[in-house]
């Protein structure tokens, strides 16, 4: 789970990986180095022991820096909406929202499928889609929502739906900034089972409908001057990353490490580290939303000879279907809203016999 959120009355973020590393707080990091005037970040965590040692570790390398903190946890309608309503009542408006988190819970691992095409032309996408290699056992949370589903997706949409005050004003503009995924794919989505239910890759599930979302949310809420984007790292060497393969020693990280930076040799989705995975997401901060394409997501890459650079590439979307995703997510919306009332007036009155 991304552990670092960012929201600010001047810049605003909601990020998810490693508090103390990975690509969150590298772009952090990057955004800091840009001296940029006014620039404010807030760390919206769902862990706050590892929000205070993100925050400790930016403060170190940026002593002037405006680093607030927020405990939220994507996961849960009532954390979610809790947040929402502490961040309106710290900021009358926010400029971005970055939209980073992602779990890939209990991940199954095809060890045979994995050394096969290991040793095939199928290495790079493999490793850049993680197809063909990785399923997952999802959980249900507390909400009674599919845990990949609420936190990667559903999470963001309701913590979206809750800011409009402060991203949508007349006469500016606000940005959403997804991370998404090169293993979002359409043959894993389900329009009848947004859920992802009845599959095995609610992670790939999630991610593309996370790439429909953010054109639903360009149709509806431009005119607002509330723009969404969507980013890709590369293949990042990050706890998630790591966290796939629980079972393989790291001495065999080790050992694969040269093979991925040969690898990048002939492709560029081999970003590999935490900054450069986090190019994309700089870029974007630097560009005027009415210039960007609301059906690519902006790739970041990496060279053989090390040099980062951004390029946008054409989503499989459409806008039929992301309209009908977001109508499905309405109505969700309305019916954890109204749970959510009837376990409140369940406590405040409770049924005595």
């Amino acid at each position: 789970y991304s552990e670092i959120d960012i929201l600010s009355q001047i810049r605003v973020f909601n990020d998810v990986v490693s508090p103390c590393s990975g690509i969150g707080l590298v772009l952090c990091e990057r955004l800091l180095s840009q001296d940029l005037e006014g620039l404010q970040l807030c760390l919206a965590c769902r862990s706050m022991r590892r929000a205070q040692a993100a925050r400790s570790a930016l403060l170190a390398s940026h002593p002037a820096a405006q680093v607030a903190l927020l405990q939220v946890d994507t996961s849960s309608i009532s954390s979610v909406i809790a947040a929402a309503r502490e961040v309106k009542l710290r900021y009358n408006r926010l400029d971005y929202l970055y939209l980073n988190a992602g779990i890939m819970p209990n991940p199954q691992f095809d060890v045979k499928a994995f050394f096969k095409g290991l040793f095939s032309s199928r290495i790079v996408s493999m490793f850049a889609t993680g197809e063909g290699i990785l399923t997952q056992k999802d959980g249900v949370t507390p909400d009674g929502l599919q845990d990949v589903f609420a936190t990667n997706l559903f999470g963001h949409f309701l913590l979206i739906r809750e800011l409009e005050p402060v991203l949508c004003h007349a006469g500016r503009t606000s940005r959403l900034i997804w991370t998404s995924s090169s293993n979002a794919h359409r043959s894993a989505f389900d329009l009848d089972d947004v859920q992802h239910r009845r599959g095995a890759r609610p992670y790939s599930s999630s991610k593309y409908a996370s790439d429909l979302l953010s054109l639903a949310l360009n149709t509806r809420y431009n005119k607002q001057g509330l723009f969404s984007s969507v980013t890709c790292p590369g293949f990042v060497m990050t706890n998630l990353t790591y966290g796939i393969l629980p079972s393989f020693p790291a001495v065999l990280w080790t050992l694969l490490m040269p093979v991925f930076w040969l690898i990048r040799m002939f492709t560029n989705t081999f970003t590999l580290t935490p900054y450069n995975g986090a190019e994309a997401l700089l870029w974007l901060f630097k560009q005027k939303p009415e210039s960007l394409d609301p059906q690519a997501k902006y790739h970041s890459f990496t060279s053989g000879l090390g040099n980062n650079y951004t390029l946008p590439r054409k989503m499989d979307i459409d806008v039929e279907t992301s309209d009908a995703l977001f109508e499905k997510l309405l109505r969700l919306e309305r019916d954890v809203r109204e749970k959510l009332k009837e376990r409140a007036e369940e406590s405040q009155y409770p049924c005595r016999t």
